[in-house]
């Protein structure tokens, strides 16, 4: 599994690239987007753009993870990260996270994001299993982790005090057999002639 190749993955709404160090400044600007800052967790420290700037410039030479930008295909704007990280060798296991910012939402640029990285793990990784955590009441994001495959295998309750209230904390995965019968698209749509995997 060689995690040290950084791919060009390439859909109709969205471009994943490898990071450089002048993605900073525009992660900064997603980053303190404040419904970025609603449903991800707490950095663990204070974050600085001399920071990022340390953490995207050597984002490409990672041996363990995979951190993609997702972009605009017309102009190359971009948009957010998809990340595969928490690599478990023995296991071929990784978890999963993204963050869109505002110019990248409702266009289904992050389901396709989620689908260009998750079946490159599968399909050229060899992973065996991707999984994430979410909060329960990140609905829009729960949708589409459902969407492209990912299945609730559990609910970690009140384990953060967020805004006044307990909050939740989904899990969710999906394995590379599953991946293998519906690559991202699950109960959807038209089958393929001849393969019976669906599409939407």
């Amino acid at each position: 599994m060689d995690f040290s190749v950084k791919p060009v993955l390439t859909g109709d709404r969205t471009v994943l690239r490898p990071f450089t160090e002048a993605d900073a400044e525009r992660m900064w600007e997603i980053i303190g987007d404040p419904e970025i800052q609603r449903f991800t967790g707490s950095p663990g420290h204070e974050l600085t753009p001399e920071l990022l700037r340390a953490w995207y410039g050597s984002r490409s030479t990672q041996p363990d993870r995979l951190d993609l930008a997702v972009t605009d295909p017309a102009d190359g704007e971009l948009l957010g990260e998809v990340v595969l990280y928490e690599w478990e060798p023995e296991s071929r296991s990784c978890t999963f996270r993204t963050l869109i910012g505002p110019r990248g939402r409702g266009r289904g640029v992050g389901t396709e994001a989620t689908r260009l990285i998750v079946g490159y793990g599968f399909e050229e990784l060899g992973l065996h299993r991707v999984q994430l955590e979410a909060y329960g009441y990140n609905h829009r994001a729960l949708r589409v982790y459902e969407k492209v495959g990912f299945v609730r295998e559990g609910t970690r309750r009140e384990v953060e005090w967020r805004d006044g209230v307990w909050v939740d904390e989904v899990l969710m995965a999906v394995l590379d057999h599953q991946w293998a019968v519906h690559r991202g698209r699950p109960r959807t749509g038209h089958a393929h002639p001849g393969t019976g995997v669906t599409a939407l």
